[in-house]
């Protein structure tokens, strides 16, 4: 699924992970792609290799002044924005009886306040394209539940809902909202918190989720596998399609 020639995108949490991988699946699509993301190198590294036009741009989506200077970069480089994937977030696994209300609000603040914020930001750009793409990057833990996962899977809950109703407020400007929920996907955010591998790695991973099949493609998915499906959402050939959720699990949610 291809987008016509210089769609302007930006994508943040760019600068590893999923974020890159679709920062690079949008360039062979035919894109120029702002990599955003907190880590400037990081960002740097992505859109060097990435070559042309391309270009990094550091910011913390919680920051309103740096969200307000993100978007001034983009309309004096480009003029406009025609793709926006809100992927940048930070993972949270503490148990219940850990938990306090600090954590919970850094997690949201960053996770789903950010993915709006930024879209705020943006949002005048976006309005100048004549087929504005709006992708945000929620989580099976967004319509699924999961030990540990509270803040983590409240704010990707929020993404989904989100996802809806700016679906519903932006059609009118010819916008489409969709999102992605990637399952067990092979990041760094897939490492265990003892630095020892992933968990796809581990002895508990294999036996219930490949052995047994609970992921009937018994395969962990790969930062590839959800920007082959977000170059679909992003692309012209999804004209038609808004509002929508697509979860990129290998098919987990359908053995729950």
């Amino acid at each position: 699924m291809t987008l016509e020639t210089e769609r302007i995108a930006v994508v943040t949490g760019a600068g590893r992970g999923i974020g890159a991988a679709i920062a690079r699946r949008l360039v062979r699509d035919g894109a120029t792609v702002v990599v955003a993301d907190i880590d400037l190198p990081e960002a740097e590294a992505v859109a060097a290799e990435l070559g042309g036009r391309n270009v990094a741009v550091g910011v913390d989506i919680t920051d309103t002044a740096a969200l307000a200077r993100l978007a001034a970069e983009v309309e004096q480089r480009f003029g406009r924005c025609d793709v926006l994937v809100n992927n940048a977030a930070i993972l949270d696994a503490t148990p219940l009886d850990a938990l306090d209300m600090d954590r919970f609000r850094k997690v949201q603040s960053v996770n789903l306040d950010g993915a709006l914020g930024v879209t705020l930001a943006l949002l005048p750009l976006i309005r100048r394209s004549a087929a504005g793409r709006i992708l945000n990057i929620a989580s099976i833990l967004g319509v699924r539940g999961a030990r540990d996962s509270v803040p983590y899977a409240a704010a990707k809950g929020g993404i989904v809902n989100l996802t809806r109703a700016l679906a519903c407020d932006l059609g009118s400007d010819g916008i489409t909202v969709n999102a992605l929920a990637p399952g067990f996907i092979d990041t760094r955010m897939a490492l265990l918190p003892d630095g020892s591998g992933h968990e796809h790695e581990t002895d508990w991973f294999n036996d219930i989720y490949i052995k047994y099949g609970r992921i009937p493609l018994r395969r962990p998915g790969s930062p590839e596998d959800v920007a082959d499906a977000a170059s679909f959402f992003c692309s012209t050939d999804s004209r038609y399609v808004t509002g929508q959720v697509l979860l990129v699990d290998g098919g987990i949610s359908a053995t729950f």
